[in-house]
């Protein structure tokens, strides 16, 4: 058809082609495996999924199987293997992320299986050239418990997982590949941390991973400040392509499109409760 824009769907000129987006999934999920296994994690095969799994992160970042590539026989038989994989690793869930790297007929495979589809997400490509945010700076150690304290509430994680956190952000700001950047809250007496961006750079790859913003704080440029910080210094260590990933629709996908993202291709989360294995 004349006029077709050859790297999109037809059926839907939002998203790229299929053919250009399993090969953009594919080295987007390359880095999350790689980010999310800093530093005691590790990363591996399980039958047809690429799996991290990581002691020190409590978020599905650290732990999660992508690209389910095979013939339904296979990925059943994948997605019963990921729950032994989960279970030995302690893990309360197993987590699924389904992109173009997946077989179009894991809906009705996981739904056989016992797994879930619990949330829908999109991946999107950073775009639009954008000067970062004269407020964010690099993150210390010191930051870390504030930081920690962020991340988990706005997760709402409880228990240990902070103690964790400050563990794996230690990790992190050690790491070249790993990028921690925050604003300071400068109304705040004793100081303290107003937001946080995190993300990840490496083989030409960058992600904008976490960004949380204290909630009295919200509406004042601090998350905006903070993705161009970190797209900026994803560059500068030569990534030639910025990627994130947030639930689709909503507060959050029009927060990354202002911010020069556009969206490329769906990503479905699939989840199976280790503690129903035992029923």
């Amino acid at each position: 058809m004349a006029g077709m824009d050859p790297l999109h769907d037809p059926d839907d000129e939002e998203l790229l082609h299929p053919r250009q987006a399993r090969e953009l999934a594919g080295r987007v999920e390359v880095a999350r495996l790689s980010s999310g296994a800093i530093r005691y994690g590790r990363t591996g095969q399980v039958a047809a999924a690429s799996v991290v799994l990581n002691p020190d992160d409590p978020l599905p970042g650290g732990n999660h199987a992508c690209g389910l590539w095979g013939t339904g026989a296979e990925v059943a038989g994948t997605l019963l293997r990921l729950e032994r994989t989960f279970a030995d690793s302690d893990r309360a869930e197993a987590v699924v992320y389904a992109s173009p790297t997946t077989v179009g007929e894991i809906e009705g495979i996981a739904d056989d299986a016992g797994w879930r589809a619990v949330e829908e997400n999109v991946a999107l490509v950073h775009r639009t050239p954008q000067a970062p945010g004269t407020r964010a700076r690099l993150a210390t150690g010191a930051d870390a418990p504030g930081i920690a304290e962020l991340v988990a509430d706005d997760a709402g994680l409880s228990g240990g997982a902070e103690a964790r956190l400050v563990r794996l952000l230690g990790h992190r700001l050690d790491d070249p590949r790993c990028l921690l950047l925050v604003v300071d809250d400068a109304d705040a007496d004793p100081p303290r941390v107003a937001g946080f961006a995190q993300g990840f750079a490496e083989h030409g790859v960058g992600l904008v991973e976490h960004v949380v913003v204290r909630p009295g704080r919200r509406r004042r440029g601090i998350g905006s400040t903070l993705v161009g910080a970190v797209v900026a210094a994803a560059r500068d260590r030569g990534a030639t392509l910025v990627a994130a990933q947030t639930e689709e629709g909503g507060g959050a996908q029009r927060f990354a499109e202002e911010c020069g993202f556009e969206v490329t291709y769906p990503v479905t989360t699939f989840a199976r409760r280790i503690d129903e294995l035992l029923d």
